[in-house]
């Protein structure tokens, strides 16, 4: 190596200056979703393109550690970077910059911190890149196979290596949570198979059992036992080259005419305790953010506050921390989210005001201290509640499930009502469409379980005839009253009046609605219900 000029320090210097001073760009909203085996699914937003050419090489070693980029080649630890699989997969990413370009600028908020996570677990830095692999960064990622989140780890992987997953907060998505379990898990795997990393992450994205399996079958045959004589899953297959590619790509970024999006090797945020239950809305305002940007780096909440129950931490961006902390220190806990009264009416249920308030019946127990399901009418419940309306909180799971709903798309659209023995797999038929379909534009997995009254956006082709009537939009349906039911509440759950439900069951509502009982509700499937 050439020893360091004068020169050359005095430049390392200005750039460090100027690189200190760039600003955090936002993540870009996620527009697709991820597929999943155990934890990962390794497809990211595209499909193989096997077009080979000799362009094999292997990573250069930094330039500098002052961009972020510099640090993490230096950790570089993987080898094989002139596998034939390997070329096929760069072939593909070099065809398509705009990619690159676009997965460099989700992971600006990201990547110091999960550098340096796998620095100080004595891991390949390669490692830092593999959320390009599974979820091309996108914070919201959802599969086909229930996985979620920049590392994609599935409900029983996630909630193996301590992700809480509830109506409330997914860890699965919470950056700082998730990273944890990710290099926690892929540490495991190391071991496992000898300290053999290409090994380790076949079995991160198709499990242990898979790779251990194969490796099983070549040994009875004589057959030598690494990542590459293994006859293992075609995911897995290219999931390691992916990485690889990447890797690859991104250190020779110069030698490939790729461009690298400068990001400061310093954090871009910190993990703040915030003590108790706090309004996103009210954060995002103490922080002086956007709510779109303060879901970005807090995925993992998946409603209008943080968990009651924790975890109590926000990931804040470091130019705006000592202004939130400031601010939240002022806050007493029982002023961090908005409280109702609410008189319990007449055969009202915790779960029906649960409902109506978009909070949890274990919430209502704990804050009015009731043991059981018992409420009585006439008494008075304390509920926390959101201080903006529920559109205001534009990437909560419900929001994010609207507007996948309301996005446009060619053709025509239809809602389908959730009735009882209905599955994915019937609705989907009865249209002639896969049920991966079906689940794709609902924001759904294919085995999620579906809930009686959910609705379900179907798109179709357009009608040929153009002189066809206008499709109606009300549709009659038998509602089974239910224990602690009333008019009011069915009328709000269909977004109907009480005087249509009267008038629409003459004959069959007396002084008092009885369970089992069968009404006639004339539903607008147009307009959203309860």
């Amino acid at each position: 190596m050439r020893k360091t000029t004068k020169t050359t320090i005095a430049v390392s210097l200005v750039l460090s200056i100027v690189l200190s001073g760039c600003a955090l760009i936002p993540v870009e909203k996620p527009a697709e979703t991820q597929t999943a085996s155990p934890v990962s699914t390794g497809i990211s937003e595209r499909s193989i393109t096997p077009e080979a050419e000799n362009t094999a090489t292997i990573p250069a070693k930094p330039q500098s550690v002052e961009n972020l980029w510099g640090r993490l080649f230096k950790g570089y630890g993987l080898s094989d970077f002139d596998h034939k699989r390997v070329e096929q997969e760069r072939n593909w990413y070099l065809k398509h910059p705009s990619y690159l370009k676009r997965v460099q600028k989700r992971a600006i908020p990201y990547l110091y911190y999960i550098v340096n996570e796998t620095e100080q677990r004595n891991m390949p830095t390669e490692l830092a890149l593999l959320p390009i692999v599974e979820s091309a960064f996108q914070p919201f990622a959802y599969s086909h196979g229930r996985a979620a989140g920049i590392w994609q780890f599935i409900p029983s992987t996630g909630k193996s290596f301590g992700l809480k997953q509830n109506w409330w907060y997914d860890g699965r998505r919470d950056i700082y949570a998730s990273t944890q379990s990710a290099l926690d898990y892929l540490s495991r795997l190391s071991k496992r198979f000898d300290d053999d990393w290409l090994l380790a992450l076949a079995a991160y994205n198709s499990g242990g059992g898979t790779v251990n399996k194969a490796i099983r079958k070549n040994k009875k045959r004589h057959q030598e036992t690494d990542y590459w004589s293994l006859n293992l899953p075609k995911e897995t297959l290219s999931y390691v080259p992916r990485l690889l590619a990447i890797a690859d790509i991104l250190a020779n970024a110069e030698k490939y005419g790729v461009e690298l999006i400068d990001i400061p090797n310093q954090p871009q945020f910190n993990a703040i305790d915030t003590g108790s239950q706090l309004d996103l809305a009210l954060a995002a305002e103490m922080a002086e953010m956007t709510i779109e940007e303060l879901y970005k780096f807090n995925p993992g909440f998946n409603r209008w506050s943080t968990d009651p129950e924790g975890p109590h931490r926000l990931l804040i961006p470091v130019a705006k921390s000592e202004g939130f902390k400031e601010k939240l220190a002022k806050r007493p806990s029982n002023k961090r989210v908005k409280w109702t009264r609410h008189r319990i009416r007449s055969r009202e249920t915790l779960s029906h005001i649960a409902d109506r308030y978009n909070t949890s019946v274990a919430v209502i127990k704990k804050v009015n201290d009731i043991h059981g399901h018992s409420i009585r009418a006439g008494k008075h419940l304390l509920i926390p509640t959101s201080t903006q309306s529920l559109t205001h909180y534009s990437l909560s799971q419900p929001q994010r499930n609207l507007a996948k709903l309301s996005a446009n798309r060619k053709g025509h659209k239809q809602i389908h009502t959730v009735k009882s023995g209905d599955t994915l797999w019937d609705i989907a038929r009865s249209h002639s469409i896969s049920t991966r379909q079906l689940a794709s534009w609902n924001n759904m997995a294919p085995r999620d379980t579906l809930k009686l009254g959910q609705k379900l956006a179907i798109w179709t082709k357009s009608s040929r005839n153009k002189n066809a009537s206008p499709i109606n939009p009300f549709k009659s349906i038998n509602y089974t009253v239910r224990s602690g039911d009333s008019l009011y509440l069915i009328a709000r759950k269909f977004n109907v009046s009480i005087p249509d439900l009267r008038k629409w069951n003459r004959k069959r509502i007396g002084k008092y609605l009885k369970p089992g009982q069968r009404l006639k509700v004339n539903v607008d499937i147009t307009k959203p219900t309860a």
